[in-house]
């Protein structure tokens, strides 16, 4: 259901995409700024307390073995976007990583993969799209979700989703469980550098904004993206402004 909402909601800010901001980068400006703040405010008021809570019960070793698990889970999708990708290399490595991990690393609780020297990858059906030249579109914040833009708002609804493991637990109430922990899990795992980014910046909007922004163009180059100044098929916007910042998150899920 949640799913369907949000999708109904990125459609409508594409049939109103033609109505641009001052800012070319945010051109749906005025609605991001409000569903920033929601966000926000939704993620104090519950998620933050949780994570912080969950943190401070939970030693540091099992939250870095929960934090495995769960990415664990992950690499077979990352693989696969590695190969739509033409990056077979890349993919056939991830599928290593998640057999390796799996088996000697106990369900994917030990990351022994990564000191085999199988590297951990970041691929999703967003930066996919973009690899095929797909332009980012608008900037837009989805509802608890966080940070994206029309191009990976539809791969993370209308693909990413599918390619989640844990959607396909049987069991709805331990499928729900499941995906509470990996949320939770990710927001204490990145409760320092958030509040850093809310006590650096002036407008933790904006900052957020061309955080995400410039750290999605990186992944879709692997970390080389080319001169500015050269044409770039997959990026809609001209980014020359944006500042270099680390990457954060607002809402319930994670940046890429």
């Amino acid at each position: 259901m949640l799913r369907r909402i949000l999708g109904l909601m990125l459609l409508a800010v594409l049939g109103g995409c033609a109505t641009t901001g001052g800012n070319p980068n945010d051109p749906l400006e005025g609605y991001n700024r409000a569903m920033f703040s929601f966000n926000e405010g939704l993620d104090k008021a519950i998620i933050e307390l949780v994570a912080t809570g969950y943190k401070t019960v939970m030693p540091e070793f099992a939250r870095t073995g929960v934090s495995n698990f769960f990415s664990n889970l992950g690499d077979v999708w990352v693989g696969i976007n590695n190969i739509l990708q033409g990056k077979v290399g890349a993919g056939m490595s991830d599928f290593g990583r998640f057999a390796v991990n799996t088996t000697v690393g106990i369900l994917g609780l030990f990351d022994v993969a990564s000191n085999a020297g199988l590297e951990k990858h970041n691929e999703d059906f967003g930066q996919t799209l973009g690899r095929w030249g797909v332009g980012s579109g608008a900037y837009f914040v989805l509802p608890i979700l966080g940070p994206s833009d029309v191009r990976d708002g539809i791969g993370r609804l209308a693909i990413d989703w599918h390619g989640d493991p844990l959607w396909y637990v049987g069991n709805v109430p331990t499928r729900n469980e499941l995906i509470a922990a990996r949320a939770i899990g990710d927001r204490a795992n990145l409760l320092d550098i958030s509040r850093l980014a809310e006590e650096a910046a002036l407008d933790h909007y904006a900052y957020v904004r061309d955080a995400f922004l410039q750290r999605r163009r990186s992944l879709i180059y692997d970390g080389d993206p080319p001169p500015r100044s050269v044409y770039e098929p997959g990026i809609s916007y001209n980014h020359d402004a944006l500042p270099a910042a680390p990457a954060v998150r607002t809402g319930f899920a994670q940046t890429n």
